[in-house]
């Protein structure tokens, strides 16, 4: 476990240096919105997104410096998502990261400005990085896969489920459709990049993958709606108990506690399942497993 924990952290140190060399430096006009886009972006998270990039591209033999540029494009897209779903025209948050979200830290309008800035870098770089040593037909189906991700049919479209949901109570089968999108579809997307970075994958490989990423996407969100119940402020880095607060269906809600607990192995366990066809190859992404489940923040 030593291993993997060192492995992780070069991860996060791997992907905070590409992110610190392709967001605009900080002095460099319009100097306010470029602040506030590497203060929401850097020094912080757990870079799951990011060290799932890394170790799919690594589980099919992709090079690290190829990686680099999906790596980044899925944490900027994460970025923006956090900064927009901390807006009080959404979930109105206070604190990220432990420290104040970017509209207490700037102001509403910049946040806003920094979150769209965040994502249409997210596509300029997975466009025309020399890094993503791939053929063109490749990098725009890369591109086609975030942009999903993000969409209406990814992300979006799960943000806008959650906010037309509060107060009501969510059946498991619209929970997990809802968070299939608002959570699953960036990590699936992180996954399959990963893969894409390399040109000539086995289908049997790609199908593993996607069937991987399907696992932990719920299982990541699973584990939220846990630490939300259990959690503490000082290790989550923002506030526990909001979800509640909110009205909003979770799966300690829908389930109780100790079934959303059980849901999370019975995922996991699928997950590690699905990389059979990787071997060796895996062992990363199934401790990634593990280590989303886990996870204490």
């Amino acid at each position: 476990m030593p291993a993997f924990h060192e492995q992780l952290r070069r991860f996060q140190y791997r992907v905070e240096h590409a992110l610190d060399a392709c967001l605009p430096a900080a002095a460099q006009a319009p100097a306010r919105l470029h602040e506030a886009m590497r203060y929401v972006t850097l020094d912080g998270g757990k870079r799951v997104r990011a060290s799932l990039v890394y170790a799919a591209g690594q589980a099919v033999g992709a090079p690290d410096a190829a990686l680099d540029v999906p790596a980044c494009a899925v944490e900027l897209i994460h970025a923006y998502s956090l900064v927009h779903d901390d807006l009080p025209c959404m979930d109105d948050d206070e604190l990220r990261r432990g420290k104040p979200t970017c509209h207490k830290a700037y102001d509403e309008a910049t946040a806003l400005l920094a979150g769209d800035a965040l994502q249409s870098l997210a596509f300029e770089i997975l466009a025309r990085d020399p890094a993503l040593t791939i053929g063109p037909a490749r990098r725009l189906h890369m591109i086609m896969l975030l942009a999903g991700a993000a969409g209406s049919h990814g992300m979006a479209g799960g943000q806008a489920i959650d906010l037309a949901s509060g107060g009501k109570r969510l059946t498991l089968a619209q929970l997990e459709d809802m968070h299939l999108r608002k959570t699953g579809a960036l990590i699936r997307a992180s996954v399959l990049l990963g893969a894409h970075a390399r040109e000539d994958v086995a289908a049997e490989k790609l199908a593993a993958l996607e069937n991987y990423s399907h696992a932990i996407g719920l299982a990541f969100q699973i584990t939220d709606d846990i630490l939300d119940v259990e959690g503490q402020a000082e290790t989550l880095g923002k506030n526990p108990g909001m979800d509640r607060a909110r009205g909003k269906s979770t799966y300690p809600q829908v389930l109780g506690l100790a079934e959303a607990k059980a849901r999370a192995q019975v995922l996991q366990a699928q997950a590690l399942e699905s990389l059979a066809p990787l071997g060796d190859n895996g062992g990363v992404l199934a401790r990634l497993a593990g280590f989303i489940i886990e996870r204490r923040q």
